[in-house]
């Protein structure tokens, strides 16, 4: 099974904290010459030091900042003239939490740009590159709400189902092309949005975040939280040439946690 990502180029998103840093990591470990993208310069420059480096990769990383959707558009354009990106992490933080009907309109426009429409501009950016080369790996990281709404996510159910039958219809578009287009939807994962998760449901149901987390725990088949590593492992596979005739899927990492098949 051939996993090597040598003189591959991946643009990895949200990628200095959480799922984004751990895929940016494990992209570098197959061989891949990694691209982070963030809109803090100084994470940027700490995230780059992590990553493992061997002959012939040359890491660098792109400030762009995701609520502004023009300056996305025009950093990432310039990066794509210096090189060939053939895998694309689509990745950033998920919209705050709370009911669909307290959300004001605001909040689904802004993520829906935040979202969609930055994951199409760096994919119309990306992709002439990719048929370039006959090689292009667009993986988005989204949610399992695409499966199963989550209680207390209104907003960000709404988008991440736009987000995934937008993923859907690319992969029939780019198939042809030898570029896969794939959704991983993480469960839960120890990052700082599970933190926030957590302490909110500890309010709600007016116990302590130890027994909140107890509790979520519960509702996994697996009984724990996943590290950031393994849903970057997820992530990875799909980038590699192994995953060529996987194209168009939600793929769970989630623990046996969504009850759909």
């Amino acid at each position: 099974m051939n996993l090597d990502l040598t003189y591959k180029n991946a643009l990895v998103c949200g990628s200095t904290a959480g799922i984004g840093k751990a895929s940016a990591i494990e992209l570098a470990a197959m061989g891949a010459t990694v691209t982070l993208v963030a809109r803090n310069e100084e994470k940027l420059k700490e995230t780059i030091i992590d990553l493992p480096f061997e002959a012939g990769q040359k890491h660098d990383y792109v400030v762009a900042d995701f609520s502004n959707s023009e300056e996305v558009k025009e950093k990432i354009s310039r990066a794509c003239q210096d090189k060939i990106f053939h895998i694309l992490i689509n990745n950033t933080g998920g919209p705050k939490g709370g009911p669909i009907f307290n959300a004001e309109t605001d909040e689904f426009t802004t993520a829906f740009e935040q979202h969609l429409v930055n994951n199409h501009i760096l994919t119309q950016s990306v992709v002439p590159g990719m048929k370039k080369a006959d090689y292009g790996r667009i993986i988005n990281i989204i949610s399992t709400s695409v499966k199963q709404p989550i209680d207390g996510l209104g907003v960000s159910n709404t988008i991440r189902g736009a987000v995934a039958s937008w993923s859907k219809t690319m992969a029939n578009e780019l198939g042809p092309f030898g570029i896969t287009v794939n959704n991983v939807l993480p469960g839960f994962t120890a990052t700082d949005r599970l933190t926030d998760i957590v302490a909110n449901a500890a309010k709600k149901m007016s116990k302590t975040e130890a027994e909140a987390s107890e509790w979520m725990k519960n509702l996994v088949p697996a009984r724990r939280f996943a590290q950031p590593g393994e849903i970057a492992n997820a992530v990875a596979f799909l980038a590699s040439e192994a995953a060529s005739y996987i194209n168009g899927i939600n793929l769970p990492v989630d623990g046996g946690r969504t009850k759909s098949l």
